[in-house]
């Protein structure tokens, strides 16, 4: 399995849009310049990802997009399935069925992969990597009461 740059890119945004939504509904131009990514491609993505319930958009001149759920309910796996698809490397019914050594193998290496990769992209969610972002960006804030 390898992500595409649909995917790569989607989590990116996605990132950008938790770190930025606190100051207002984010625009598309605004990701684009930031990541540089370009503007058509993440309409692509954005679209997938409303379609999906993952962002929610608004339209006229204070519009632009925001997460549809907080970044904590936000799993890297729900963003990657959306925009990639099945994250299996292997699918069961791409292998012969009635053949017991692909069936030793897929049970034995491929099931196991995929096991891995959903267990992984599944305990992450979207607020646990902004929270490593501003860690090691330098990033600090102070809560005053």
């Amino acid at each position: 399995m390898k992500i595409s740059t649909k995917g790569r890119y989607g989590l990116k945004a996605m990132m950008d849009i938790a770190i930025y939504t606190s100051y207002d509904n984010i625009t598309l131009k605004s990701i684009s310049e930031r990541q540089n990514i370009s503007e058509k491609y993440l309409e692509q993505i954005f679209s997938a990802l409303r379609k999906n319930g993952l962002v929610i958009s608004k339209k006229g001149s204070q519009g632009g997009y925001a997460l549809a759920k907080e970044s904590s309910k936000i799993l890297v796996g729900d963003i990657l399935r959306v925009l990639e698809g099945d994250l299996d490397v292997v699918d069961w019914e791409d292998t012969m069925k009635n053949d017991f050594l692909e069936k030793c193998i897929y049970d034995n290496v491929w099931k196991e992969l995929n096991i891995s990769i959903e267990k992984i992209v599944n305990s992450i969610t979207l607020e646990d990597l902004v929270g490593e972002y501003n860690k090691s960006s330098g990033i600090e804030y102070m809560y005053y009461i």
